[in-house]
């Protein structure tokens, strides 16, 4: 048989072959018989047969299963199924909310408080990291009960010896005891027949030990605390009736006093409190000397700074928005820590020291720890909670501590007798720093206010003037405002007394209160008269204040 009659007999076969159902198997670089074939130099061109069509049923029936798949998981994972809002908890709400939208200030305010304290964090590490040179390890945590946190701890650092930055976001349930205990603060947000409460918290706290005594410790906290019935439903903006308060502060702990540094911390934080409320630093202040005393010692844990707790719509009655208003402050006491607290770190952490101050900087970090564990609120809080991460909670704890008994400028009840020769200028700083701590200093200027003649000569003369003579019923309240401008007139040629005598403005609800009492023996209209010319004096910088107080 020759070559054409053996291509001849082949091509029938090729073509019967072409629409073998069995030749879609056929991988289609297996299907020509000879390159040189030209008939079958392009893949042929097949016709829709049943394969195809099979092929296309079975793609639909693996996609039908696998959405069956999916909607399975979401109904069992209550984290990523959007179940109906109206049945979910506070922490589904809220995590239902963070996916479909941005936050913004229209946003719960939980919300909006757990974005501005991860972006602070995020900002204070990065400029910590930029000083210390070594990156800080950071981890992330989740609550079974709902929100989580992150830990951003240094250890054994080129600066810090132990520094650390942590959020959290906690919801959970409040037992009876813990109820009444709040209830101390807060008598009237809850009734006496609820036994639990749902409660949200957010917060960043922060402590800085820097390996240089010289360099100050640094401790910050600002924090927003909710807690609603959890017999009342949560509503499809997760804005069920609740109650809230924010706390807060930030505070200077240096081993050695440096008046620059001190005075520089106060002065930025008290620049910060201005921007909202004149009254801010001074009432804070205050109570920030208060809450930092470690009471079995008898003194301060540091030279203070400003602390807050449980501001709420009572502590802002003027503004429109009290929640929006303290928000806003603990905003900008945020932003107030890197300018108040990098200076001074800046100058001290290369500092030279001696094995002597190294081992008093451990002294006073023992007293650190006492107060962290045995006052602390916070910590008491935090070590309470069902679920906590203790490992956070005691990240304020120095790495390094130390408690010497009955020691010799320090010890308690021991007075620090020392002979001449041996009161070397490092224990005289060591004293300096422990007279600060015994009492506290004011370390911004404070308003110079004059004194006026006792409160016998002021109503003397309230009774004398025509406001005393004419009857209630024919005095209005312009016409105690006409002789209030008279009264300014003539104050104006009067000069002010010249023992003058500086009054700080922590004490102006203290002389709000004696003014109160005392003009409480008189009619009322002689009291208001009497009130508003004093409260016009103390607005001009004319006020009495001594010899009030032994009169009253």
């Amino acid at each position: 048989m020759s070559f054409k009659q053996g291509t001849s007999s082949i091509g029938p076969a090729v073509r019967s072959f072409k629409h073998c159902r069995c030749g879609l198997r056929i991988p289609v670089q297996q299907r020509w018989l000879s390159a040189s074939s030209r008939r079958l130099a392009e893949p042929p061109q097949y016709r829709e047969g049943p394969a195809k069509k099979n092929y296309a049923y079975a793609q639909v029936a693996v996609g039908i299963a696998v959405l069956g798949a999916l909607s399975y998981n979401y109904l069992r994972d209550p984290a990523q199924a959007e179940a109906p809002i109206q049945s979910a908890t506070l922490a589904e709400v809220d995590e239902v909310t963070k996916r479909r939208t941005q936050i913004t200030r229209h946003s719960p305010m939980r919300l909006r408080m757990e974005k501005l304290i991860q972006e602070h964090q995020n900002k204070i590490v990065f400029a910590l990291e930029q000083i210390d040179g070594q990156k800080f390890r950071r981890d992330e945590w989740n609550r079974k009960l709902g929100g989580g946190g992150i830990s951003c701890v240094l250890q054994e650092g080129n600066v810090f010896e132990k520094a650390g930055v942590n959020t959290s976001i906690v919801y959970g349930e409040l037992n009876r005891p813990a109820i009444e205990k709040m209830r101390a603060d807060h008598k009237s947000f809850v009734g006496s027949d609820v036994d639990k409460l749902n409660f949200f918290a957010a917060g960043i706290s922060l402590v800085l030990h820097p390996r240089n005594p010289m360099a100050p410790t640094v401790h910050l906290n600002y924090r927003y605390f909710e807690t609603s019935d959890p017999r009342d439903p949560v509503n499809a903006t997760g804005q069920a009736k609740h109650n809230w308060w924010f706390g807060g502060g930030t505070d200077l702990t240096p081993s050695y006093l440096f008046e620059d540094d001190a005075k520089h911390f106060h002065k930025t934080l008290k620049t910060a409190c201005d921007k909202h409320d004149k009254d801010y630093y001074p009432k804070f202040k205050k109570w920030c000397d208060v809450y930092f005393r470690i009471p079995h010692r008898d003194e301060a844990r540091g030279i203070g700074g400003i602390f807050f707790d449980d501001l709420d719509a009572n502590s802002a009655p003027s503004a429109k928005n009290p929640q929006e208003e303290i928000f806003q402050f603990c905003a900008s006491g945020l932003e107030s820590f890197l300018p108040s607290y990098l200076p001074i770190l800046k100058r001290r952490k290369d500092m030279p020291f001696t094995p002597e101050q190294k081992e008093w900087q451990q002294l006073r970090r023992g007293r650190y720890v006492e107060f962290n564990l045995v006052h602390d609120r916070g910590t008491s809080f935090g070590l309470r909670t069902p679920g906590a991460r203790v490992e956070s909670i005691l990240m304020s704890l120095p790495l390094t501590a130390r408690w010497t008994y009955m020691d010799k400028i320090s010890g308690t009840g021991v007075e620090p007798v020392l002979d001449e020769d041996e009161l070397s200028a490092t224990h005289q700083k060591e004293l300096e720093l422990l007279e600060v701590l015994k009492k506290p200093r004011e370390w911004v200027p404070q308003t110079r206010i004059a004194k006026l003649p006792p409160p016998a000569q002021v109503v003397s003369s309230a009774q004398d003037s025509p406001v005393s003579h004419s009857s209630p019923a024919s005095r209005t309240e312009s016409d105690a405002v006409k002789d209030l401008s008279d009264d300014s007139n003539n104050q104006q040629k009067t000069p002010l007394a010249s023992d003058a005598t500086v009054l700080s403005p922590c004490e102006i609800p203290e002389l709000t209160a004696l003014i109160d009492s005392y003009v409480a023996r008189y009619d009322s209209l002689i009291a208001n008269h009497v009130r508003c010319k004093i409260k016009y004096m103390l607005t001009n910088n004319n006020a009495w204040i001594q010899n009030s107080r032994t009169t009253a």
